[in-house]
């Protein structure tokens, strides 16, 4: 029997695990065996009496960096329980921008190990050492990446074959063509004054593909060009 898809969380606050993920159709999945999770405590491999895993900043300057050597220990020890194929990520707002794409490709994979920082951050060499690819979520710092990497984890789930309920809709969501989603509408037909477009009441399904790919298009370009830009390079 083929494993489920597996996520490995390396935190010193495993207890924040599976908190959200375990609600909704992550939670249905994960209570369904389509998916699992596991949660390593950092604080496991420090070899001091009081399990502190970090340490001042070499060169001087403000909060404290985790430790390389406690870190590849975590490392090593969720690899050495995750196939050969599995990633790990760091979540660092100094990242690579974590994009739909990668949610896909890592799906179709067998899992990720992900490691969460605190304090600073963590020190550079296990990060070389042991391959680990960073990634941010956005263009700001919380207090930790565990929020990140719930974020990443939910993002890929949705994915997993049986999860979404009605998986077709996963191709028209946005960024699945480098586009905004289109706008919404359901019932009433009409809220305070503000009536559905007349196009989604014809039955003219052609037409009703037209607009939401007009509305797609305009929302892009207004809200993002960059992705915009994508679109139009992707076309070309």
């Amino acid at each position: 029997m083929t494993s489920p898809w597996r996520a490995t969380v390396l935190t010193i606050f495993p207890e924040m695990f599976p908190g959200p993920l375990g609600l909704s159709l992550a939670g249905k999945a994960l209570s369904d065996g389509k998916w699992a999770m596991d949660t390593i405590n950092i604080r496991d491999f420090a070899t001091d009496k009081h399990r502190s895993v970090d340490d001042t900043p070499a060169g001087g300057g403000a909060g404290m960096v985790m430790r390389a050597d406690i870190a590849a220990a975590v490392i090593d020890a969720a690899r050495a329980d995750a196939r050969p194929d599995t990633p790990v990520i760091y979540l660092s707002p100094r990242g690579y921008p974590f994009m739909q794409e990668q949610a896909r490709e890592l799906a179709g994979g067998p899992g990720i190990i992900l490691l969460c920082g605190r304090f600073e951050g963590i020190d550079e060499r296990v990060l070389q050492a042991r391959n680990v690819e960073e990634i941010s979520i956005g263009d700001y710092v919380l207090s930790g990446g565990e929020l990140a990497a719930q974020v990443v984890i939910d993002a890929v789930v949705r994915l997993l074959p049986g999860v979404a309920g009605n998986e077709s809709s996963l191709a028209e969501e946005s960024f699945a063509a480098a586009l905004l989603e289109y706008p919404h509408y359901t019932r009433p037909r009409e809220w305070e004054g503000r009536a559905i477009p007349e196009v989604l009441l014809s039955g003219d399904h052609k037409r009703i593909a037209e607009w939401r790919r007009e509305q797609a298009e305009k929302l892009t370009k207004q809200r993002r060009p960059d992705l915009w830009q994508r679109h139009r390079n992707d076309k070309s």
